[in-house]
């Protein structure tokens, strides 16, 4: 066969160099970008803020993986097990679950484009970005929405959804269990049977709260339920975890109309994920690289224990706010028992320009915090009572070294952008596994101003407590509102 060939090669060879002259015929006019031809360069920095968090060191390995197949049959077992770990995490025995190939965002438009369909009345709770986001969605599709409008810090009872149901009759009630936007934790116990007895399905975003906060699909009754990768599953961001209910599924694949997006068609995505017991086909070529990464992360999950994982939230957020509190600083969220264990929103001294704030802990630490987002912007929201200080939005997410280290997770917090916001801080847990000052050690990261060397990865980041007695020692160096450049560390 080589003989053949070369036979063939030397026989074409004039013909070949002319083809090859007609392919370059034309001279390029965009030259090689001069970035390009430099090495990559990452700084290290500590992921406090909205989201992604640092990657465990055995996520980043799995990211290092070589490419197989998409179809490929150890890629399918691949996807079997992230199913499984999905159903863990989503506390469902749901066939439909899977990961989607995109963000929170694409699980959110893929719920949406599959449920509803032009004319069908949707119901949404929409106190924060996201309730606007799908309210949003829901418009392009076609369905005549209902938002249920709360300001910044509310959250929605029994009773406000009951009443929005016996008004608009909708076919979907959209609501998301950690508010983001505001820090509020929305409770779910009662709402599934609630929107049942009233022939509606329950939509859940549990993107910034899943991994930090119990959350039981199936027991309370959620009919879809979403997440995304990048938060307390400490993935890469660009997957993130759906799955529907048998109503749920129900209602997709009886559907008048074919939805309005082919990427996100939930009868293809099943097909492909082994989710209808038929031989997969070609839908899309999958993220072969991220779904290793996702896999590896809800096995750290499964290893480490839902249970565990929301005991660790709990008892780093319990920590956080007393530190906050005793620097003086007032909580956003009134009622601890709606606060967000993963999202800590504060107010912040009066006078301080966040965004100064924020540039100042980068540029001087290496460490993200975040500042307003959302609905909020440009609106003073009330303070707490007795609080003098206007409130901000204040993030945390984590870091993962193994098994040992706390888990919280953070998201983006959405209040005004004139308001100060203190940081995303991730606390020690005060005792216990993994807790205690320095126990916190974020392998592969490097400590401040580390831009990548080997002695920046062999050093460690300033632990969370350390960020908390930053703002105590510097904040009042930090110039105000309007003022010059704020004095470096010392």
């Amino acid at each position: 066969m080589f003989r053949a060939l070369a036979r063939a090669s030397a026989a074409l060879g004039p013909q070949a160099a002319g083809w090859v002259r007609n392919m370059a015929s034309h001279q390029l006019l965009v030259a090689p970008p001069k970035a390009l031809l430099k090495p990559l360069s990452i700084p290290n920095r500590l992921l406090l803020g909205p989201g992604p968090s640092n990657l465990a060191p055995r996520i980043l390995v799995a990211g290092g993986l070589q490419m197989i197949g998409h179809m490929h049959k150890e890629m399918f077992q691949i996807m079997d097990e992230i199913k499984q770990g999905i159903q863990y995490v989503f506390q469902t025995k749901n066939p439909l679950t899977l990961a989607i190939s995109g963000s929170g965002h694409c699980a959110l438009e893929a719920a949406l484009f599959n449920l509803l369909e032009p004319g069908d009345s949707f119901l949404v709770g929409a106190n924060g970005i996201w309730g606007q986001r799908a309210a949003d969605i829901g418009e392009r599709i076609g369905a005549q929405v209902h938002p249920m409008i709360k300001d910044p810090g509310g959250h929605y009872t029994l009773q406000d959804v009951e009443e929005g149901l016996a008004r608009h009759k909708p076919v979907l009630l959209f609501l998301t269990q950690g508010e983001s936007s505001s820090g509020v934790l929305q409770p779910l116990d009662g709402y599934g049977a609630l929107c049942h007895r009233y022939q509606c399905l329950l939509l859940v975003d549990s993107v910034a709260s899943l991994g930090g906060v119990p959350i039981y699909m199936d027991q309370q009754g959620i009919d879809v339920l979403y997440s995304g990768s990048q938060k307390v599953l400490n993935a890469p961001p660009g997957t993130s975890l759906i799955s529907f209910s048998d109503k749920a599924k129900n209602k997709i694949y009886s559907r008048k109309t074919k939805p309005v997006s082919f990427y996100l068609d939930m009868k293809w995505l099943a097909n492909i994920w082994g989710c209808d017991d038929q031989p997969r086909i070609y839908h899309h070529t999958t993220p072969v690289i991220s779904l290793y990464s996702l896999r590896e992360s809800l096995a750290l999950m499964a290893e480490q224990g839902l249970e565990n994982s929301w005991r660790q939230h709990r008892e780093a957020t319990a920590y956080l706010q007393e530190r906050l509190q005793g620097l003086g600083l007032q909580l956003f969220v009134k009622d601890p028992a709606i606060r967000l264990p993963t999202v800590t929103t504060v107010a912040a001294p009066t006078g301080y320009n966040w965004r100064d704030i924020v540039t100042y802990v980068m540029d001087n630490f290496d460490i993200e915090i975040t500042g307003g987002l959302g609905p909020s912007l440009g609106k003073d929201p009330p303070p707490p009572a007795g609080a003098s200080d206007r409130p901000a939005g204040l993030q945390r997410h984590p870091g993962e070294c193994g098994p040992s280290d706390p888990r919280p997770a953070g998201g983006p917090a959405t209040l005004p952008p004139e308001q100060a916001v203190i940081g995303s801080l991730w606390p020690t847990l005060p005792e216990g596994p993994g807790g205690g000052p320095g126990a916190n050690r974020l392998c592969g990261q490097s400590g401040p101003r580390g831009r990548g060397t080997q002695e920046g990865q062999d050093r460690q980041l300033p632990q969370p407590q350390d960020v908390l007695l930053l703002f105590e020692r510097h904040l009042p160096e930090m110039d105000h509102v309007g003022s010059g450049p704020m004095a470096p560390p010392q």
